[in-house]
């Protein structure tokens, strides 16, 4: 962990130090759907719930934007900022011990579940012919996280506010033209837990400065520690725009 730090520091200040700087802004919205969700905290005295299989959960519009820095032609410093929340209804015929607090079987449940992320990523490129691009770095994730469940006489909450490191990765081939596929991600394993943000994209250059996109999108992950145990997949279909707010030169090779 410490030695992962170390590197995405070192690569932050020499990206930095680079020449001029360029910028992008990305920006997509859509549709998100939830695959499953199984929660249970804490893990040795909690009741492990779905909130898709017994409870409801309904599909939900997101929004969420990236800041990219460039410097040079291969290297590009970035900030993402993806907000998540989505809301569960519905009846469990059995008792549901939450976070310490006890609710009686068949009353009327209502949840949040927030998982905002911030991210800060180094990724450095290389070229691979005249079509393929690919992209390999680091990120520093931020999660603000919080599950709550209630009842019409009380409420019971777990946040959690902490830090994650990722593996930064893109794919880009332009297929056609103007057109482009892009496979983008973060994510990584460990035994307490995993964290995987994938999507696959279409993009078509209007000119120089706007690009249009759209493609699907995996979010999914968890903890699995005495805490709290909880694993979401959530599915985006999404389309978006990427604007630069100066001429981009071409990747070196």
């Amino acid at each position: 962990m410490k030695r992962m730090i170390i590197l995405f520091a070192v690569a932050v200040v020499s990206t930095v130090a680079e020449s001029a700087p360029r910028f992008e802004i990305d920006l997509e919205s859509g549709g998100a759907f939830i695959r499953y969700s199984d929660i249970q905290i804490p893990k040795s005295t909690g009741t492990r719930i779905s909130f898709t299989n017994e409870l409801q959960t309904d599909p939900f519009y997101f929004v969420r934007g990236r800041f990219t820095f460039l410097a040079g032609v291969r290297d590009r410093l970035s900030v993402l900022v993806a907000p998540l929340r989505f809301t569960v209804t519905g009846r469990i015929d059995r008792e549901v011990v939450f976070a310490g607090e006890s609710f009686a079987p068949n009353v009327t449940l209502s949840g949040v579940y927030k998982f905002n992320s911030y991210r800060l990523s180094y990724e450095h490129g290389w070229n691979v012919g005249d079509r393929v691009h690919l992209g390999l770095g680091l990120t520093a994730k931020v999660r603000d996280a919080a599950i709550s469940i209630e009842d019409s006489s009380h409420v019971s909450e777990k946040t959690d506010l902490g830090f994650v490191p990722l593996i930064k990765f893109n794919v880009t081939w332009r297929f056609a033209g103007s057109f482009s596929v892009v496979l983008d991600g973060d994510a990584l394993a460990a035994p307490q837990g995993r964290a995987e943000d994938v999507s696959l994209a279409i993009y078509g250059d209007l000119n120089d400065r706007i690009s249009l996109k759209t493609g699907y999108r995996v979010l999914e992950g968890g903890s699995d520690v005495e805490a709290v145990y909880s694993f979401t997949w959530i599915n985006y279909v999404f389309a978006g725009a990427t604007m630069r707010l100066s001429t981009p030169h071409s990747h070196a090779s």
